[in-house]
């Protein structure tokens, strides 16, 4: 059986004990991976990449330094597709999708109305997650806060209104571990040119570099 089609199962599988078997409440911590993968008779790896899937379609969640946890919206939901991940792919695509929308212009609003102190912000929490990926840290926290900053400068009530969708979004695409190295250096290089425009407070540099900044996040995710 090819490794892909195990974790898919595997996937499928987690999803009936959550969902269907409830064998876990909205806050349960799973068990460890040592035995988790034993009662599934799967590999460790096989297990994480299961994992990965259900943390982006979000009925777990991953807690640093305490375990993988099981989230209200488990009770929530009926069916996930598990005999077909493209669905993974399929709302990957629209959230960024709308980030690219949505985002360049938060930009480019965030450097004509940021105060000297919401500027410092965003750089300060660009350099964070610069600092997650040199150090191959998890950056999830981290970037999402690099992009609520952004968002909060724009000082529009409704712009601040879709943070929770891109903030999914964030969290998805770091969570699938499809093609992660590549992720992080994209993201490492695409920043790295965003906070230089902030720093000039260039809003139409801002704003083409998180275009381009989506763009290559949009090609990377679709070819997993």
């Amino acid at each position: 059986m090819e490794k892909k089609s195990l974790s898919q199962q595997t996937a499928r599988r987690l999803y009936t004990m959550l969902a269907v078997e409830h064998r876990f409440s909205p806050g349960d911590k799973l068990p460890s991976e040592i035995d988790l993968s034993r009662e599934l008779g799967v590999s460790r790896t096989t297990l994480r990449e299961a994992l990965h899937v259900l943390v982006s379609q979000g009925l777990l969640e991953v807690r640093r330094g305490k375990g993988t946890y099981v989230t209200a919206r488990a009770e929530q939901v009926n069916d996930y597709g598990f005999s077909d991940l493209d669905q993974v792919r399929g709302e990957l695509r629209d959230l960024f999708e709308l980030r690219a929308i949505f985002e360049p212009s938060a930009a480019r609003l965030a450097c004509q109305r940021a105060t000297a102190e919401e500027m410092e912000e965003i750089l300060a929490c660009g350099r964070a997650v610069e600092a997650c990926i040199r150090q191959r840290e998890d950056r999830t926290a981290a970037d999402r806060s690099f992009h609520t900053a952004i968002v909060r400068a724009t000082h529009n009530d409704f712009m601040m209104r879709l943070l929770p969708m891109i903030n999914q979004a964030v969290e998805a695409a770091i969570a699938t571990g499809q093609h992660k190295e590549q992720l992080a250096e994209d993201t490492r290089r695409d920043h790295a040119l965003l906070m230089d425009f902030f720093r000039k407070r260039d809003a139409e540099g801002a704003a083409h570099a998180m275009a381009i900044h989506m763009h290559h996040s949009i090609d990377t995710l679709m070819n997993f």
